[in-house]
């Protein structure tokens, strides 16, 4: 089906090792009903099998693709990057083992011309393909409800880095993404949760608009459970570091999320579903132990964004094949 309009977004996806993925994920993107300006792929590889996909893949031929390989590893450093080489108003996140919707694009582009003119853009996230015995979803929000966030909302409530959509000037004003978090990086994960909030603070709208819609791959049981630690670790991380700049709601942050997880425990204990009662258990240890990695951050500043980029610069074509 031929693009509807092309948009003013650029779609930053981060990489590693994982070339066949990056393939179904960008040619989704590339068969949408609307084409992004351009499409940015950090890649931390270890091998050139993505950089090779890139070069004979076409994909140039539908859409500007700028492929740039960085050593520095992490999420939160990867797009940080992508954000200092972006040319657009607004910049879209996904993550290379998601399958964006058709529409995707299109109901991204609809929410920020909408009434609420919001600053940032949230979507769903479904599993992807249909029920498997043995593969579990992982990271869903599966709300058919929009909702409009203002400074004080519960982060995971907004939305998750793996459908994002936010304006630069925005992005600009926050500095990014702190690179001492999300995966790839000591703090494991939460990078997406520290950067809704920061924008929440600092005035940003933020819209969840249910027609985005992302499909994330399914799992294994132990697929989830590696999961389960890091992402325990980086919500430890993110909350002692709000707690450490005397920000009195994260002890309701704190609050909710402990009665979520108990809830969640107590649930698994009466089902007796094992597995799900070691993943809490990982999930809650995670946290004890990223708490006291956030209260060593508390009195560091992050790194600057895009490393030695500047930030503020969105014309920087340096490194870019």
């Amino acid at each position: 089906m031929k693009a509807m309009h092309d948009a003013k977004i650029t779609v930053a996806l981060a990489t590693m090792n994982r070339p066949e993925k990056l393939r179904q994920c960008v040619a989704a993107i590339l068969n949408g009903r609307t084409l992004p300006a351009e499409i940015i792929v950090v890649d931390q590889s270890t091998d050139d099998r993505t950089a090779e996909l890139v070069d004979a893949s076409g994909w140039r031929a539908i859409a500007p693709i700028r492929y740039i390989r960085q050593e520095r590893k992490g999420l939160a450093s990867c797009r940080n990057t992508a954000l200092v080489h972006a040319t657009q108003p607004i910049v879209a996140f996904t993550d290379d083992d998601c399958i964006p919707d058709a529409g995707w694009l299109t109901a991204l582009v609809r929410a920020f011309e909408g009434d609420e003119r919001p600053d940032a853009v949230t979507g769903r996230v479904l599993p992807l393909g249909p029920d498997r015995a043995g593969l579990y979803p992982v990271s869903t929000r599966p709300s058919a409800t929009r909702a409009v966030h203002r400074r004080r909302s519960l982060p995971w409530a907004v939305g998750t880095g793996g459908n994002a959509a936010v304006r630069r000037e925005w992005l600009d004003r926050v500095r990014g993404f702190d690179e001492r978090l999300g995966i790839g990086s000591p703090g494991q994960s939460a990078e997406d949760l520290d950067l809704f909030y920061r924008l929440l603070r600092a005035g940003a709208v933020i819209q969840y608009e249910p027609p985005a819609v992302i499909f994330h791959e399914r799992q294994p049981v132990e697929g989830r459970l590696s999961r389960a630690a890091s992402y325990g670790f980086g919500m430890g991380a993110v909350c002692a570091l709000w707690a450490r700049q005397r920000d009195a709601y994260t002890l309701w942050i704190v609050l909710r999320w402990c009665v979520d997880r108990g809830d969640t425990l107590l649930r698994a204990c009466i089902r007796r579903q094992w597995w799900r009662i070691r993943e809490e258990w990982l999930t809650i240890d995670g946290a004890r132990r990223g708490i006291a990695y956030g209260l060593r951050l508390a009195n560091e500043q992050p790194a600057p964004a895009g490393a030695d980029a500047p930030f503020d610069n969105p014309q920087v074509r340096e490194a870019v094949r």
